[in-house]
């Protein structure tokens, strides 16, 4: 049985398409969000941010089960919050430009 999530065969696999996709998407013309609203792009973010709080959630389960140590928990915790405030100041900003 895998010790460690990326010993997963599912997760490898995944890692690679996430690799390859990047890899085909560099040819992709640079259009930024210019095909976002302002209010479509928040959504977007707002729904990130609600994926987050899932992921957290989903890891404080998992710790609590005995499935993942604490270190574990705090690292990946530690990473969800970074990106957590990345996604709020990037909300902040934008909310700030449209009022």
């Amino acid at each position: 049985m895998a010790q460690h999530f990326k010993d997963l065969v599912a997760w490898q696999k995944a890692m690679d398409l996430v690799v390859e996709v990047y890899k085909v998407s560099e040819a992709f013309p640079r259009r930024g969000q210019a095909h976002f609203s302002h209010r479509e792009f928040l959504h977007f973010l707002r729904h990130a941010s609600g994926s987050l709080a899932e992921i957290e959630t989903q890891m404080i389960i998992a710790q609590r089960l005995g499935y993942v140590s604490d270190a574990g928990v705090k690292e990946i915790l530690e990473r969800v919050h970074e990106v957590g405030r990345i996604l709020g100041g990037l909300m902040a900003s934008i909310t700030k430009r449209t009022t």
